[in-house]
């Protein structure tokens, strides 16, 4: 199945966290959106593996993706290696996307800094014909960078306050990791300790910056192309 958008994360949430707003969207709009899971989060403070995987459905389904698949890679051990690449590499081959997003290059945890550099490798290395010559080599697709712990350059912004419901809902699938419930055995984490709320917040100043309700950014390493400047004056004259 060839897909229109893959997202990338380390870990089932951080795609969720990011950009479920931009999923929504797309997805509504009738675009092929993948994601993939680099491993299965087995380091978590809270939480089974096998609860993560079921949530992960369950945001998957609720956001309308065409596929999520997990590459079974060891949590708190992703590195630059060349099983690890491959494994990343053959994920693009496989479902040709336009567009491809990662994690942005800085962050507080160290999988989601791996991960984007993996994901940057292996977009490089999926266009190239010898590099694994079994697996066909597929074009290059364009790749953007979404925020997950720590905001930093924002080359695009996407207005979500349409979606932003779905976005909660989608996080809200994660109980494991943003909630504490009486009864079960959960420790205080970054993630259950208000974090939802101030992904809220974020991505309320990031859509502040455009006079949007709700908004979620993304960088980019690669200048952008446009046709026309454009202002609504010179559309009307054009018009």
């Amino acid at each position: 199945m060839k897909l229109d958008i893959l997202v990338f994360g380390a870990h089932a949430d951080d795609a969720e966290i990011g950009m479920a707003g931009t999923i929504a969207k797309h997805t509504a709009a009738g675009f092929k959106v993948g994601l993939c899971d680099l491993t299965a989060a087995e380091m978590s403070s809270n939480g089974t593996v096998e609860r993560r995987k079921m949530e992960a459905q369950q945001a998957a389904d609720l956001l309308g993706v065409s596929t999520r698949t997990n590459l079974g890679l060891p949590d708190r051990g992703l590195y630059m290696t060349e099983e690890h690449l491959a494994a990343v590499t053959l994920e693009i081959r496989k479902f040709a996307p336009d567009i491809v997003f990662a994690p942005y290059w800085e962050d507080r945890h160290p999988d989601h800094i791996a991960c984007s550099k993996l994901v940057e490798e292996a977009v490089f290395n999926a266009k190239l014909r010898k590099y694994m010559p079994d697996k066909p080599a597929v074009p290059a697709p364009q790749l953007y960078f979404y925020f997950i712990n720590d905001l930093g350059r924002t080359d695009l912004i996407v207005d979500v306050t349409g979606q932003y419901s779905l976005k909660e809902q989608a996080l809200s699938c994660y109980r494991s990791q943003f909630e504490k419930n009486p009864g079960e055995d959960v420790v205080s984490t970054p993630l259950n300790e208000g974090y939802i709320e101030r992904v809220r917040s974020r991505d309320m100043l990031l859509g502040q910056r455009r006079l949007i309700p709700y908004a979620e950014g993304f960088a980019s390493k690669v200048p952008h192309t446009v046709e026309l400047f454009s202002t609504p004056h010179k559309q009307a004259q054009v018009r």
